[in-house]
């Protein structure tokens, strides 16, 4: 069992039951999914960074990544409708507990300048966007192969009903949120 789930039904569902006085421990929220998006915009000049992306996302998250594809075409940035322009994987399950655990516990500390993350991220109903600058933060990937950075968004989806119940879990899990 993922080292995450195992400390969210251990002691988290617990303290959050006890916080938030839930009745039953079927109303303490829990992660149904993580979400990792890149735009690939560069991929318009060279497909060699689309591909690239792809075998970064790919090694981050344990599987492979869905192609997102442009709706409209947009001249003023060389984007043909049906061109790949984006790239997204959903995690569920134990592959989520461990990308979370990855996450919180060897990429954050690595990023350069980290204050905290940014506590505004939330959308009012318990879900929790962020982003990263750059893959290479990750271990999984090796800094010399790199031909260029791409940055990501990463959205944490919880069955809160509020932000201030997922950021208590959140915290809890060990997500390090400036005050």
């Amino acid at each position: 069992m993922a080292r995450l789930k195992d400390l969210y039904k251990s002691k988290i569902r617990q303290s959050l039951q006890e916080k938030f006085k839930y009745k039953s421990p079927m109303a303490v929220p829990a992660m149904k999914k993580v979400v990792i998006s890149m735009g690939v915009g560069k991929a318009v000049v060279d497909n060699k960074y689309f591909d690239a992306a792809m075998n970064d996302l790919m090694m981050i998250s344990g599987q492979k990544p869905l192609v997102c594809k442009a709706k409209k075409s947009v001249s003023n940035f060389k984007v043909r409708q049906g061109m790949n322009t984006g790239l997204k994987v959903t995690l569920r399950g134990e592959r989520m507990y461990e990308f979370m655990d990855r996450l919180i516990n060897l990429a954050i500390p690595r990023v350069k300048d980290f204050r905290g993350l940014n506590p505004k991220g939330f959308d009012g109903r318990g879900n929790y966007s962020m982003g990263l600058s750059e893959q290479s933060v990750f271990p999984e990937i090796d800094p010399t192969k790199i031909e260029s950075t791409q940055g990501m968004n990463i959205t944490f989806v919880t069955s809160a009903g509020t932000d201030a119940e997922a950021r208590e879990m959140l915290r809890l899990f060990g997500m390090p949120f400036r005050e």
